[in-house]
């Protein structure tokens, strides 16, 4: 069912869209803190900008503050930049397909998307600031008035979204050239941005973290490389570790030690000695000495190291993980928000399917891995161009944690999640009428864009 423009029914997908930000407010507000959460607020609090986190969500974090102190500011933020995406998304989709528009704010409340929503962490905040990004070029790259002001938005949030976690620096250049270009997908266009663009984000983090705001080194890159060693160790049965251990240290170290799914052991769990020797006793963590052991433990067993690379992996898309951050950090032995019901709804929904594929990130990366098989077709209009940039962007950022993953949790994917959902639904649009092709900002249509850029 197409949708003129005067149709009573086109406030319907975003009034569905307002009345899902409600129930959001109704069920998580102020937000769920979590204990990086909480790391992030203190230091904003205190001033202090730390990159183990991202000291750019901290000042965002002081910005904000103000208008609703604690947590309800962040939570505000991400809950209304997640909407407005679907709102977006579905007001485009309006114009083609009611029933598809209509589907769009409902595909938003399932558990795998929604689950998330209120819980502060920084891989939701990234998420919601690229899908706004994906959908205002989407919603406007038909209209030459806005399509610019949509682009520079666009590029800004991307960006920032890089900015709140780094590791998507792989990802962020499939969306930039969606950005760029948004009538077509053109695969060597995309190949010849990639390197430039990953460079010129390195050098962004960099200027921004450490030139703007000075922030402190905390050295985030040699927890994975801890992580490294241990997997290093365990598997080739020889101390990798740039320090010495008795005996019985040792055979913790090549046994019990290791779990493919958390560096954590060697920080707070059994194995805390590790970190206890090589931060306190040895002061190597965040020096060049650790930095070397973990290259030349890496050149010297690279069978050990892939091994252990291939472990994390397995059990990071294929194992149960944690989803949904439920304990009270005042009360830990508590369920917070206990006395809601439509939270514990939410709750006990979560537990049911929480051990199923739909929590799995392997599914996600096969479904995204299939939505973008499927939008190939497609690559040379509008739609093919959203659904590639958002499919293709969701398995990088996933195979990103190949070899810089430290643990497993659902909240890692969870851009993976919903931009293989946003690609699903635009994928499904019924094929625009070639009568009336958009023009590009070079004045060209799209499938004189594609033929001059060789895809």
């Amino acid at each position: 069912m197409t949708m003129p423009r005067n149709d009573p029914w086109r406030w319907l997908p975003p009034l569905l869209a307002g009345i899902g930000f409600a129930l959001t407010l109704a069920i998580f507000y102020p937000g769920i803190m979590n204990y990086d959460a909480r790391y992030v607020y203190l230091d904003a609090q205190r001033g202090f900008y730390g990159d183990w986190q991202s000291p750019v969500m901290t000042l965002l974090w002081k910005l904000i503050d103000p208008a609703a102190p604690g947590p309800a500011s962040m939570f505000l933020l991400i809950a209304a930049l997640y909407w407005l995406s679907f709102a977006l998304l579905a007001t485009a989709l309006a114009r083609r397909s009611l029933a598809l528009a209509c589907a769009a704010p409902l595909v938003a409340l399932t558990p795998p998307l929604f689950a998330l929503v209120g819980v502060i962490w920084r891989d939701v905040l990234m998420a919601a600031c690229w899908l706004v990004a994906m959908a205002l070029v989407y919603a406007f790259h038909a209209r030459d008035r806005w399509l610019a002001a949509a682009r520079i938005t666009a590029l800004l949030l991307i960006v920032f979204g890089v900015l709140i976690r780094p590791n998507a620096i792989a990802a962020a250049p499939l969306l930039i050239g969606y950005a760029l270009w948004p009538h077509s997908f053109s695969w060597k266009r995309m190949l010849a941005l990639l390197v430039p663009a990953m460079l010129a984000l390195v050098v962004t983090v960099q200027l921004v973290y450490y030139g703007a705001l000075h922030a402190t080194r905390q050295n985030p890159l040699h927890s994975i490389m801890v992580f490294d060693l241990g997997g290093i160790t365990y598997h080739s049965d020889e101390n990798q570790f740039p320090a010495k251990w008795s005996a019985e240290e040792m055979d913790a170290l090549r046994g019990r030690c290791y779990d493919p799914s958390y560096w954590n052991v060697y920080w707070n769990g059994e194995c805390k000695f590790v970190m206890a020797r090589l931060e306190h006793e040895l002061h190597l963590f965040g020096t060049p000495a650790l930095t070397r052991a973990w290259a030349d433990a890496i050149v010297r067993h690279p069978l050990a190291y892939l091994q252990h690379r291939l472990s994390f992996f397995r059990t990071f898309l294929l194992d149960p993980q944690l989803v949904m951050w439920t304990t009270d950090l005042d009360n830990p032995s508590q369920t917070v928000f206990a006395d809601r019901p439509a939270f514990m709804a939410l709750k006990r929904m979560h537990d049911v399917l929480q051990p199923t594929p739909l929590f799995r990130m392997g599914t996600w990366l096969a479904a995204a891995l299939a939505v973008f098989a499927l939008g190939w077709r497609r690559r040379q209009s509008a739609d093919g161009a959203f659904v590639l940039a958002a499919s293709g962007s969701a398995v990088l950022y996933v195979l990103s944690y190949l070899p810089l993953g430290v643990a497993s949790e659902f909240r890692y994917i969870y851009w993976a999640v919903v931009a293989t959902a946003a690609g699903a639904l635009v994928l499904f649009a019924p094929r625009r009428a070639p009568a009336d092709p958009v023009k590009d900002a070079a004045g060209s249509t799209p499938s004189q864009a594609t033929a001059s850029s060789g895809s």
